[in-house]
């Protein structure tokens, strides 16, 4: 968020000229407010400002500023101000996390204040001086022991907050450590989520268009010796050979672009196999079905994309190579198991040669998928005829009921 400064003028309208309780929101509101805001996924830079404006009217601060730590863990850095002019700003964008008060306050974990003159930078003391700030607050905030950010208010009178007021900053500061921490988390999943899915992705080039390009070059040498040799027909044989691998090869390049933009439903797990299955009936030349025995599916945004992107890879290999006419997708739920079938009717197993190779390409990342979610899968021949793939996985019902 972009570094920024509110007029106090626009906070203060609703404050009266003496000290009472109409001015001051009730500390159940405020933490209301601030649960609201947390649930709600509101900006936490927006929110720290929000709350920085309800501090500065309720403690009648001629000025404040917010700052969070960095990611270095040695600074703080300013993310917005109310009354601080920008000459100001721009100095103190940046502090160590040692300095002054502020220093003070993360060293106790507890709210500090003292003289503008005895703790502010010596360049920007007749600053604060000349806006009549002069007394300066530090209100950290913290969360599990550990200060992430700093509230500073900067008084025109030396006196102490109200016992009230500071029982109300300490109860926001702990909240508002928490949607900071949280907003840390959540962008170090992101991340890791990210990092995982362009694993994934390099793993599924390397075991697919990786290996087919690979076997073509190979072909392409003993292509080149047999026409050295004038050999016609070994060189037809592996001219033959390179084709098919360039046909395979772009086949599996499309496949992959289409694997990778498929988004999984925002409705969940089921809608989204709906709709895929839709979309595999009429590229198949097939009948797709889906059947949900489950009555109940729970399961975490995580856990939904790798049954999605399993069962995805599973109809892909069906169309590539099954000659099947018809083909089941079933999802049940069995004594806190799921399990997920894809069964068709098609050639079924066989061990294959070279031209074969495409046929177990997909298959390591499906088993990776699997250990993702603890479970197992399966690839076996049905006494019908085709192959049914089985991926079997712990339901968390009974923790969740538990809980």
């Amino acid at each position: 968020m972009t570094h920024q400064s509110i007029p106090v003028d626009s906070i203060a309208k609703n404050t009266h000229d003496a000290p009472g309780a109409g001015d001051r929101l009730p500390v159940i509101e405020v933490l209301a407010e601030i649960a609201s805001s947390m649930s709600s996924g509101a900006n936490t830079d927006q929110m720290l400002l929000r709350f920085l404006e309800i501090m500065v009217r309720i403690s009648r601060a001629k000025a404040g500023a917010v700052r969070v730590l960095t990611a270095d863990g040695e600074h703080l850095r300013m993310i917005g101000s109310i009354g601080l002019s920008p000459m100001l700003q721009d100095k103190e964008r940046y502090v160590p996390l040692e300095c002054g008060i502020c220093g003070q306050a993360t060293l106790t974990h507890s709210t500090q204040f003292d003289s503008v003159l005895q703790v502010c930078q010596k360049q920007v003391r007749h600053i604060y001086t000349s806006l009549q700030c002069n007394t300066v607050y530090a209100v950290p905030l913290r969360h599990k022991g550990k200060v992430l950010g700093i509230y500073n208010l900067f008084m025109e009178e030396p006196q102490p907050l109200s016992e009230d007021i500071r029982y109300l900053f300490n109860s926001i500061s702990e909240h508002l450590g928490m949607a900071l921490e949280n907003a840390r988390l959540t962008s170090e999943n992101i991340r890791i989520s990210l990092m995982n899915e362009r694993t994934m992705l390099a793993n599924q080039i390397h075991d697919s268009l990786a290996q087919t390009l690979a076997y073509a070059k190979m072909r392409l040498t003993v292509l080149s010796e047999a026409m050295g040799g004038n050999d016609q027909e070994r060189a037809g044989r592996y001219l033959g050979d390179v084709e098919e691998a360039v046909d395979l090869a772009y086949s599996e390049l499309r496949n992959l672009i289409t694997q990778f933009r498929d988004r999984i439903d925002p409705r969940g797990l089921v809608p989204a196999l709906q709709e895929m299955v839709e979309g595999f009936r009429k590229k198949a030349n097939a009948d797709v079905d889906f059947l949900n025995v489950a009555q109940d599916v729970v399961l975490t945004p995580e856990e939904e994309i790798q049954v999605f992107h399993i069962i995805q890879e599973a109809l892909y290999n069906v169309c590539k190579h099954a000659r099947a006419r018809h083909v089941v997708v079933t999802l049940d739920l069995h004594e806190d198991e799921y399990v997920v079938n894809v069964a068709d009717d098609g050639v079924g197993l066989s061990s294959g040669g070279p031209s074969d190779m495409g046929k177990s390409f997909g298959l390591t990342i499906m088993r990776e998928r699997a250990a993702k979610l603890n479970g197992n899968l399966s690839i076996e021949s049905r006494a019908a005829g085709g192959t049914i793939v089985r991926l079997t996985f712990p339901s968390h019902h009974g923790i969740r009921e538990q809980a």
